[in-house]
């Protein structure tokens, strides 16, 4: 009789799992004839190229800089320039991660000095020229950003240069446009794809790099104005964009008179596109925004700072923070967004949390590492979205009729016609999924790459395909480990491999 019963409720516990695992299996279908969105630009980080660290000198101005590190610890995060083997390990992991639209940080100070004093030999301008020449050679984007000023010479009287807006819009346009100039026409430059003038200014919750002090100095529509009309002038075709505000600023377009002088829109995140900050309303308005004027929007720094902000705080680069970007990316793809750029490529970790992608600097002893080598959390968790996606993806129709909550996905393909789904699993359980994908050709194979924070901690750690699905309209039993991304994809990248670029 107990054999019966045991028989009998092992029966009755094995059907209750087997209808857990029934409730649990999501089914998806993608069209990959329906384009929802193509995009203007693609995934990146930020790339600064400032290395001279200049004393603050504070106590002379009656408008000091409010920050200890008001630079952030982006700043000097390459290594030296003589170390010429530890820059080609990081051109390596950029070309491996497949950074194809990146924003390159650079600010006034390093080519105008002076006024009309213009230096293109000095350490700064050469990292530039590096970070450039990277991105020339291998067709990625670059989103060119003038942080701040810096310079005396055009601040205002007791403002600190680092956050004074310029005495002059005329010889702050005219400096800008030389730069340009002699980038695009003297070094050749074609990677560089649009152009902003100030980082963070007020206009969003935040801003910080655009005073006057106690004067009246230009406002942001004059100086967008100047430096549109001195483009023209001089045949510099390269857009201008903005707000560039911060983080996850409302879209009021009743406050952006400017608009009509900018070719592109982008803003920052760093709190996450959540419910509770309306964070996909606010995403959903600037799309719309941009799109009534015919122009892209991207979210040109995306990052965690609810996850950690301060000095040596390790939080951003964790696996925890990469699934919120992860998941932010998706949302934003799905939205309309044209492209992101991840805070930051290299990171020196010092200041304001350690946000870096790969290593370049010791905390402990102060000095530049001889091996570039990756923050596996955060690196690995960035490829997910970097490496198999081209820049100008298209975003196709995905659909699902069941429960999505806790899961993000989207599907894409690039102009050489590889289609990938990627889906963030934040439940803290497994997920099956069936994916079923119409108007493709059914001939070529699936490949499943999916990682988590015990898989990338793992020693010697390689992203190569997990499992291969044959192509026939119906890819089966995809599992989804708990906290994990995972990318779907015809492409067929093994880890020796570069990520996609072009």
């Amino acid at each position: 009789m107990m054999k019966i019963i045991t028989m009998l409720l092992l029966f009755f516990f094995m059907t209750l799992i087997g209808k857990a695992q029934v409730n649990n299996l999501i089914n998806i279908t993608v069209d990959a004839n329906n384009v929802t969105h193509q995009m203007k630009g693609g995934i990146g980080a930020s790339w600064h190229a400032l290395i001279n660290d200049i004393p603050l000198n504070n106590e002379k101005y009656d408008y000091p800089v409010r920050s200890v590190n008001p630079r952030g610890s982006a700043f000097a995060g390459n290594p030296p320039l003589a170390d010429t083997a530890a820059w080609n390990q990081l051109y390596h992991h950029a070309k491996w991660l497949g950074l194809n639209f990146v924003r390159v940080e650079i600010d006034m100070r390093m080519y105008e000095p002076d006024r009309n004093v213009f230096d293109w030999k000095n350490d700064e301008m050469q990292v530039l020229f590096r970070i450039l020449d990277w991105c020339e050679a291998n067709h990625a984007d670059v989103f060119l950003q003038q942080m701040w000023g810096h310079v005396a010479w055009n601040a205002h009287p007791g403002v600190h240069p680092l956050l004074s807006s310029p005495k002059s819009v005329d010889n702050f346009a005219n400096g800008i446009a030389t730069l340009l100039k002699y980038l695009t026409d003297t070094r050749k430059y074609n990677c560089i794809k649009y152009f902003c003038m100030v980082n963070e200014p007020p206009g969003g919750p935040w801003g910080y790099w655009w005073s006057a002090g106690s004067h009246v100095g230009p406002s942001i529509t004059e100086a967008w104005k100047k430096l549109n009309e001195t483009f023209k002038e001089q045949d510099i075709k390269i857009p201008l964009s903005g707000p560039d505000w911060v983080s996850l600023p409302s879209c009021e377009p009743d406050k952006m008179d400017f608009a009509q002088y900018l070719g592109a829109f982008d803003i920052h995140s760093y709190f996450g596109l959540t419910a509770k900050n309306n964070g996909k309303q606010i995403i959903s308005d600037w799309v719309a925004f941009a799109k009534s004027k015919n122009k892209p929007f991207f979210i040109t720094e995306i990052g965690n700072m609810d996850l950690g902000w301060g000095t040596d705080n390790p939080e951003p680069k964790s696996f925890k923070a990469a699934l919120s970007n992860a998941s932010d990316v998706v949302l934003g793809m799905n939205l309309g967004v044209d492209g992101f750029n991840r805070w930051s490529f290299t990171n020196r970790g010092d200041m304001d949390g350690q946000w870096q992608l790969v290593n370049t600097y010791n905390l402990k002893t102060k000095t530049y590492t001889k091996q570039v080598t990756p923050e596996n959390e955060a690196y690995f968790g960035f490829a997910m979205l970097t490496r198999f996606m081209g820049k100008y993806a298209s975003v196709l129709s995905l659909k699902s009729n069941q429960n999505l909550e806790g899961l993000v996905m989207t599907a894409y393909k690039n102009r050489d016609g590889n289609l990938s789904v990627l889906i963030v699993n934040n439940r803290e359980e497994a997920v099956n999924v069936d994916i079923s994908v119409e108007n493709f050709d059914k001939k070529q194979p699936f490949n499943l790459y999916q990682v988590t924070e015990n898989l990338v901690k793992a020693a010697g750690f390689k992203l190569n395909p997990m499992a291969k699905f044959k192509n026939s309209g119906k890819l089966k039993d995809i599992q989804l480990l708990p906290k994990s991304i995972s990318v779907i994809t015809t492409g067929a990248l093994k880890n020796e491999n570069f990520g996609v670029i072009d």
